[in-house]
């Protein structure tokens, strides 16, 4: 089993605050020849206005080392692989990162996270970390 972001309980509670329901904690990949990745959460949430249930994945960072752009690099390549991973296994469970509010006001603000956001590479949420609750889904 992975070892838990240092912000993994409070994603959930904003998650279950938002109305999600968590389903996995962690979700697991399971691959070909027994190999085995987890994404931290699963949750899916029913939208009655589509008569249909929506479902994520959540990967969460805390870009909490000495480099941001470290951990940018780190948090893409993990959402790349996972990302294409769930196309294979659940192309209806959409990936999204999870990072406190104060990381996407100074990572992804910048240059390097505005042109992921951009050009679709990755989906983000934010969260407050002392309410626990999401700000912000992007896109």
């Amino acid at each position: 089993m992975p070892v838990r972001d240092y912000y993994h309980d409070i994603v959930r509670n904003a998650l279950q605050k938002d109305g999600w329901t968590i389903t996995h904690d962690p979700y697991r990949l399971k691959l070909t020849r027994k190999k085995n990745l987890y994404i931290d959460l699963g949750a899916e949430r029913l939208m009655a206005a589509e008569k249909g249930v929506h479902k994520i994945a959540v990967e969460i960072k805390s870009f909490r080392s000495a480099s941001e752009m470290k951990d940018l690099e780190e948090a893409v390549g993990q959402f790349v692989l996972y990302e294409h991973l769930l196309a294979r296994y659940e192309p209806e469970r959409k990936l999204y990162l999870a990072v406190p509010e104060d990381v996407r006001a100074s990572v992804f603000e910048e240059e390097a996270g505005q042109v992921l956001i951009e050009d679709k590479i990755i989906r983000i949420f934010t969260f407050d970390v002392n309410q626990e609750e999401v700000i912000t889904w992007i896109p």
